[in-house]
Formats: structure tokens, C-alpha cells, sequence
């Protein structure tokens, strides 16, 4: 055959979709951490969101696209009344509990948010339940919506482990549109080779590129980027169970595939296989709504507050000791333009720690970023990195997320070095941590909901027999306001 004609022999599908697929269909969860681990990211997801719905530059994008429209039987937004096509519910649910940036966390090669797939798992969810009941069948459980976040969770986790997308320019949330795609179209009834035709479109489609999240271009899209994506993936679900085509080699085909086009030609590294891995050891954000590597430095200077706070005057320089991630992702010199900026900036950060001996939504917002006390002690601060920190934060042991603080006066005095290697959110943390998370949850509900109403959807989250045997439509009527 000449070199000058390409085979047109459609090729068996990439290793990596077939790996995919069959995890979503043929995996049962059985770890009984896991699935309690993902209740409490339901509540933490949730609450997260609630709490969203105090800020008009979150609830702007909320609501049907033609305003007015209302779905029979379509998808709720918990706090709302909106009742939708499950599409744009899944965009709204994944933008509401994104915003504040204070969902979980999963830190590797890549990050990312995987608790972001809740957007879509929930509004589709919600969605089969009330088709179902209106023809006559019963509802899915929201024991299927926590298996679902499982394998959502281990599908984006997974991925991230050993494949940095950000080193491309991609940004992270490509892991959900591909992790989501392939839950809801098995939610939906797909089979094997539906989900590896629906996650190859996922692949196909253009990704989104990092500069929202960066300097000097950081902005709010990165709070709605994840809905993106999540409600994309419904849509890609959608269609591929009318019978749209797949295809087969999205990620390997010469010239024209996913890893030759937007990934140096790579292809994927899996460390481990899917199993329940991610969810169990998933980073929840329990403390502050910030960036999460720079979670342990605003711990360690709040630690600091009362020995600095009178002393602002007499410091001379704040030493700042992390890994190399955080001085990649969060360090920022210069005026900083918006919430999204002051949020992943771990100078901005460790100042607001230090002076207020606090962190949370409302220290980004511009009323207290005018505080010119914040700028003059960002001035002052240094960044080195500790090299086996940036090891730790790979290695699968440990996976920890250190920085510590230390304040030095200009009568040659410091305070002492404070270092916090795992975040209260961290698995080695959980037993410490999760008490603080119920509390967190109950006081994101009642920002939205009254005492009563309130009360009934705390005790059910926390009765985990009870929640698993819940209709998921039954479970939606609760957080509709």
C-alpha cells in the first residue's frame, strides 16, 4: 500500500475507554468506608453549595436559560425552587457547590475537585426518579447516587494520579466531564460499549485551558468551570443513548487523537487500579474556603494570631516553607482583582490568618481585601520550598499537603516555626476531622433552610441506613425551598 493512503480499518477501542467502561459496569462497591465517606461528601457537597447561595455573583447563573421554563417532572437545585432539564441542573448544582471553593480536594499529578461530579450524579438522578414514578416504575435510591459518587471519585482520582494536565494547559476539569460522562450514562441505563462511545466524545470535545485559574487571568470562571463540564457530560449521555456513534481511538489515533493533539503524544500512566481508593482517601476542605495546598498555612498562621496580631508594626519577615505545588499554583506578587484571585493565593491567605486569626467567603470579598494591613504583610513574605515535602506530597503513603509559617521581629525575636503537614481533612485526620465536618454541614444548612426544615434534612444525612433507602426524589423534595 502506498505511504500516501491512511488505513481506514476502524480500530478496536483504546485500552484506556475499555478499562473505564468496565470498572463503571461491572464494579461493586463493597467498601463499607467508602460508601460512608461519601455520605459525608453528599452533606459536605451540599452544604457547600447552600452556603453559595448567599453570593448574587453564584445565584446570577442559576435558573433556566429561558427564563420562565419549567420541566414537568425535570431536575431540582437544592435551595431553589428551579425545576429544569437535567442539563442545565447539573451546570447549576456544579456551580453552586464550586463557588466558594470549599468541596473536597484530590491532590497527585493533577488536582482537582472530585466531589464536582455531584452536579450531574444528583440532577440525573433526580431526573430517572421522577420519569420513573410518572411511568409507573420505581425510583433510584440514593444508595445509587453514593455508589455513584464512588466510581466518579476513582475515575477522576485515578487519572490524576501519575497525569498532570495542567503541565499541558489543561485544566483539571476535563477529569470530571470524562469521570461524569461515564457514571450517568450507566445511571441511564448504558451498557459497556455505551460508556466507552460516550466517554470517547468527552475526549473529542475541546477542553478547557487553565489560564482562568492563573495570573495574571485568574477569575470566576474557575467557579463555574466544573458545572461546565459536569453538565456537558450529561449531555454527551444523552445523546449517546439515542445511538450516537463513538469513536473508538479519541485518545490514540496518529495525529488527530487526544494524546497527540493536547497531550505531548503521552500516553495515560495508571498507578493503580479503579477501585474505591480516591474516596477513601479524599481531602475534604473542612477549615477554610481556600486553594487546598495552601490549606496547612492558613491552620499555621492562625495558630500564630495571637502572637502577632498587636506586633503587625514590629514584623520584619514572614517566612512561608511549602511544597513545590503550592509555589507553582498559589503564589501571587502584585494587586490581586477578585475573590478568585485572593483565593488561590497563599500569601493573601496566611495574611488573613494572621491578622484576623480566621479565614472564610467573606475575607475575599473587596470590603475586607481594601484592608491595606493584608498587602503591607504579603510584602513581607518569603517562599522557599522543603524538597521532601514536594516528595511526601506524591508519595502514596503519606500524600501530605505541609507548609509551615514562621514570623521573625525586627528586634531580631521570631515566633516559633509552626509546621502542619496534613490538613484536618486529610484521612489521617478523619477521626479529628469529621465531628467538625457535621458541624460545618449543619451551619451551611440553616443558612438557607429554617430551624425545623433544617433539622429534618441534618437527621437524615446522619442516618446512613435511612439515607441509603431514601427515593432520590424524595430526598431532592427536602432541599427545595
Amino acid at each position: 500500500m502506498s505511504n500516501t493512503v491512511e488505513s481506514n480499518v476502524r480500530p478496536e477501542p483504546d485500552a484506556e475507554l475499555v478499562r473505564i467502561a468496565e470498572y463503571i459496569a461491572d464494579y461493586t462497591v463493597e467498601s463499607h468506608e467508602a460508601m460512608t465517606t461519601a455520605r459525608y461528601c453528599l452533606m459536605d457537597t451540599l452544604g457547600c453549595g447552600l452556603l453559595a447561595l448567599r453570593y448574587p455573583e453564584c445565584t446570577k447563573h442559576l435558573g433556566p436559560l429561558a427564563p420562565g421554563t419549567v420541566v414537568p417532572n425535570g431536575a431540582r437545585v437544592p435551595g431553589t425552587q428551579f425545576e429544569m432539564d437535567p442539563v442545565k441542573a447539573a451546570f447549576d448544582i456544579g456551580c453552586m457547590i464550586r463557588w466558594l471553593d470549599y468541596n473536597d480536594t484530590w491532590l497527585a499529578a493533577e488536582w482537582g475537585h472530585p466531589s464536582d461530579n455531584l452536579g450531574g450524579i444528583l440532577a440525573i438522578a433526580d431526573f430517572l426518579s421522577r420519569q420513573s414514578i410518572a411511568e409507573g416504575y420505581a425510583p433510584l435510591t440514593m444508595k445509587a447516587v453514593l455508589e455513584a459518587m464512588v466510581k466518579a471519585h476513582e475515575i477522576q482520582g485515578v487519572l490524576a494520579l501519575d497525569n498532570s494536565f495542567n503541565r499541558v494547559g489543561l485544566d483539571h476539569v476535563i477529569l470530571v466531564k470524562v469521570a461524569s460522562t461515564a457514571v450517568i450514562t450507566h445511571m441511564m441505563g448504558g451498557n459497556r460499549n455505551d460508556i466507552i462511545d460516550a466517554v470517547s466524545q468527552a475526549f473529542v470535545d475541546g477542553q478547557s485551558l487553565r489560564t482562568y485559574r492563573h495570573t495574571p487571568n485568574t477569575g470566576s470562571r474557575k467557579s463555574w468551570a466544573a458545572g461546565d463540564a459536569t453538565s456537558r457530560a450529561v449531555r454527551l449521555a444523552m445523546m449517546t443513548l439515542t445511538g450516537e456513534m463513538g469513536y473508538p481511538s479519541a485518545l490514540s489515533a496518529k495525529t488527530w487523537g487526544f494524546y497527540d493533539v493536547s497531550f505531548n503524544g503521552k500516553p495515560f500512566s495508571f498507578q493503580r487500579d479503579f477501585g474505591s481508593y480516591v474516596m477513601e482517601n479524599i481531602l475534604f476542605k473542612i477549615s477554610y474556603p481556600a486553594e487546598f495546598h495552601g490549606q496547612t498555612a492558613v491552620e499555621a498562621a492562625i495558630e500564630l494570631h495571637d502572637k502577632v496580631a498587636d506586633k503587625l508594626d514590629d514584623i520584619e519577615r514572614i517566612e512561608l516553607t511549602t511544597h513545590e505545588s503550592a509555589i507553582r499554583i498559589i503564589s501571587k506578587e502584585g494587586e490581586l482583582h477578585n475573590p478568585a484571585d485572593r483565593d488561590h493565593c497563599i500569601q493573601y491567605m496566611v495574611a488573613c490568618g494572621l491578622l484576623f486569626g480566621e479565614l472564610n467567603a467573606d475575607h475575599y470579598e473587596e470590603d475586607v481585601a481594601q484592608d491595606e494591613r493584608i498587602d503591607a504583610l504579603r510584602e513581607k513574605m518569603t517562599l522557599q520550598e522543603n524538597k521532601e515535602w514536594s516528595k511526601d506530597y506524591h508519595e502514596p503513603s503519606k500524600r501530605s499537603i505541609a507548609n509551615a509559617v514562621q514570623v521573625f521581629f525586627k528586634d531580631g525575636s521570631s515566633t516559633d516555626k509552626i509546621t502542619v503537614e496534613y490538613p484536618l481533612g486529610h484521612r489521617r485526620r478523619r477521626k479529628e476531622g469529621i465531628p467538625v465536618l457535621i458541624e460545618k454541614f449543619k451551619s451551611n444548612v440553616y443558612t438557607r433552610f429554617p430551624k425545623r426544615h433544617g433539622e429534618e434534612i441534618i437527621d437524615l444525612c446522619l442516618d446512613e441506613d435511612a439515607l441509603m433507602d431514601t427515593p432520590v426524589n424524595e430526598f431532592m423534595n427536602l432541599l427545595i425551598i
